[in-house]
């Protein structure tokens, strides 16, 4: 029970809850205790450009169902006066306390054109998705800095993909994701006279619900998939990094990461959790294995 109740009386802004990566954390900070702001552009009646049925609203649910406050904010993190106005809600709803700030805004996955190089590559796609990846956290973190700067406490999380700067395998894909891991290392330098802590972090092979409808399999059949994608069976679920999201905002020396690019296989090691299904699949070390 210790560990559900850790993040209790603790608030947190999910940036790009709607699914994935950000709705993984969103449930587990819940799970914890925490009240969370689930944001995103997907709500019921008025889903976003990418056209998938996940909303911010049934988030906030399972936030809430998990045992914690979930509050569901339909913000475009590509819009200064969304991104303004949450801000401005959580400031006065909250009264000025902000413990956490994960920026798991993307969007990209529709606008990259994989084994394509970039001069034949959609430009405009390409810009796009530093709007959406890169822009979007920027702005995200110049509103929800001063919250925490002001109490000289808190966490910022960049979600990212990888924990070196390799290329990875597309020119505006691989830019988006190193700039996060940028971001985290910039951010800390800046915020660490305050107090702040500011991180990446990265899962491995993420079996997310996009994921599972690529390869036309469920949570109870996803194993299936490996008949297409051999490397599918070290996947993870989203409920791996959001139990390392919820480890390192409950840990009382996370500033001493601050500026790091951090792994869900490299956490759970450390903090001893484990996937949905009592698994801890290291993609770090499979990788490694097999060359890539």
């Amino acid at each position: 029970m210790e560990a559900r109740q850790s993040l209790r009386g603790k608030v947190a802004i999910v940036a790009g809850a709607t699914r994935g990566a950000g709705r993984g954390i969103a449930a587990m900070l819940g799970e914890a205790g925490a009240t969370v702001y689930c944001t995103g552009r997907s709500t019921r009646g008025n889903l976003s450009s990418m056209n998938r049925s996940e909303t911010i609203e049934e988030t906030a649910h399972i936030v809430t169902a998990g045992g914690g406050r979930g509050i569901a904010v339909r913000t475009d993190h590509t819009v200064e006066s969304d991104v303004k106005a949450l801000f401005d809600r959580v400031q006065e709803e909250q009264n000025g306390q902000l413990d956490l700030l994960v920026n798991d805004v993307w969007g990209g996955d529709p606008l990259t054109e994989w084994g394509t190089p970039f001069w034949r590559h959609s430009l405009d796609n390409g810009l796009l998705m530093q709007q959406r990846a890169v822009h979007s956290h920027m702005m995200t973190s110049y509103y929800g800095a001063p919250m925490m700067t002001a109490r000289k406490q808190g966490l910022i999380i960049e979600i990212t993909d990888g924990i070196d700067y390799r290329y990875r395998g597309n020119l505006y894909y691989s830019l988006a994701k190193i700039a996060a891991i940028h971001l985290a290392a910039a951010m800390a330098v800046d915020l660490k006279p305050y107090g702040v802590t500011s991180v990446a972090l990265t899962p491995g092979f993420l079996r997310s619900e996009a994921m599972l409808d690529h390869f036309g399999v469920t949570e109870s059949t996803w194993h299936e998939a490996a008949k297409i994608e051999p490397h599918f069976l070290m996947s993870e679920t989203p409920v791996y990094i959001g139990r390392a999201a919820a480890a390192l905002a409950a840990d009382p020396q996370v500033h001493e990461k601050t500026g790091q690019a951090l792994s869900t296989w490299g956490l759970s090691e450390e903090y001893d959790f484990t996937d949905a299904d009592g698994n801890r699949p290291h993609w770090g070390r499979y990788a490694a294995e097999n060359g890539f």
